[in-house]
């Protein structure tokens, strides 16, 4: 395995998932993408005072509130579910993004949410 494969393949273990831009930063600046996961393992991905689970609920938020793409947010729901986050907290999470962030912040994380879990719906009779 070449280099730039094992780096991914390590990124991938320890974030729990890769996004397509670290698959082409990884093949056309692996030093970029390195410094860049070296400072994000800082905070992140490494085990300090704060579990994965928390982090990846705060990383949801984050990353809905600042408009990230939809797959980054749902990256990080996934993760978090994996980690023991439940549908619900994960939507508690969201809607505190509603009045300080406005509604438009909470649908991108909302859509992602209910692309990640299972949800019912209320259908009106048909008249």
């Amino acid at each position: 395995m070449d280099e730039r494969k094992a780096y991914l393949s390590e990124m991938a273990r320890t974030r729990g998932y890769v996004l397509d831009y670290h698959k082409i930063l990884v093949a056309e600046d692996l030093p970029f993408m390195k410094a860049v996961n070296g400072a994000l393992a800082v905070s992140y991905t490494d085990q300090r005072r704060l579990d994965r689970k928390t982090k990846e609920l705060i990383s949801i938020a984050l990353h809905a509130a600042l408009g990230s793409g939809k797959n980054h947010i749902k990256a990080h729901i996934e993760v978090a579910r994996r980690h023991g986050a439940t549908k619900e907290e994960v939507l508690e999470v969201l809607e505190l993004l509603a009045l300080p962030c406005g509604l438009p912040k909470f649908m991108l994380g909302f859509e992602a949410w209910t692309e990640v879990f299972p949800v019912e719906r209320v259908e009106l009779d048909q008249p």
